[in-house]
């Protein structure tokens, strides 16, 4: 109880830093500031009192934060241990025993359909393995998290793809996904009636022989700001708590 008391308070302190100096820190000569004319104090506690409801609705999201900075430690801690060739070589041995095991289990077109999905979470894993080594929160947010969450969820969305069989069981999901996220975060300003207009789903690429581009790069469009979006969530819970054991 005491550590969540601690963190709703940092967390509400990081929003008062947001106009009014030395409120998450403050200095050890000077301490923390004050206001010190009515209209400060006004201000200060108005403000203040914005922040509450804001707390209570980001709170949630830096436990969030704190679990996805927990899992990717691990993975930090793993490429520091074997390098960013030796992710790849772990991502290439998982992924192409999986080839592997679908070359003798299933239908040709079904192992093509892996493959092809096993090269691209290889990729992706080396790209984000490679970024997390440059160093830096604003490289790790930017490149780092996305390529992370591309190389979770395009993967599965290639080898439904191009493999019926397994289409059948992902495709329409993510179809029934796209609907709710058009009306519902998409909704504002018209935006989802825009993407209606533009192109559909299902038949998006069909025009220049590539079926399933519309489901490709949706998951795309997922990953990235997703990744954008707990990377965020991370540095989040790095300001509130600054060490990890903390």
């Amino acid at each position: 109880m005491e550590a969540l008391l601690l963190d709703v308070v940092r967390l509400h302190e990081t929003w008062m830093e947001v106009v009014f100096p030395r409120q998450l820190d403050p200095s050890a000569v000077l301490g923390k500031w004050k206001p010190e004319t009515g209209v400060q104090t006004v201000g200060y506690y108005l403000w203040a009192v914005l922040g509450a409801p804001l707390v209570a609705i980001a709170y949630p999201l830096l436990l969030v934060g704190f679990a996805t900075r927990f899992y990717a430690a691990k993975l930090d801690s793993a490429v520091a241990r074997f390098g960013v060739l030796g992710a790849v070589l772990v991502a290439t041995v998982v992924w192409g025993s999986l080839t592997v095991v679908a070359h003798f289990q299933l239908p040709t077109d079904v192992m093509l359909g892996i493959g092809l999905a096993s090269v691209v979470a290889i990729a992706s894993a080396g790209l984000a393995a490679g970024f997390s080594k440059v160093g830096g929160r604003f490289v790790s947010v930017l490149f780092a998290y996305p390529f992370a969450m591309t190389a979770i969820f395009l993967p599965p969305v290639v080898a439904a793809v191009l493999t019926p069989e397994i289409g059948e069981i992902i495709l329409p999901p993510s179809y029934d996904l796209a609907r709710w996220i058009l009306d519902t975060f998409l909704a504002v300003g018209g935006v989802n009636e825009t993407l209606r207009g533009a192109f559909d789903l299902e038949t998006f690429g069909e025009q220049w022989g590539l079926t399933g581009l519309g489901y490709l790069l949706m998951w795309v469009g997922i990953s990235v700001p997703l990744g954008w979006f707990l990377g965020i969530l991370v540095s989040l819970a790095d300001l509130i708590r600054p060490k990890p054991d903390a």
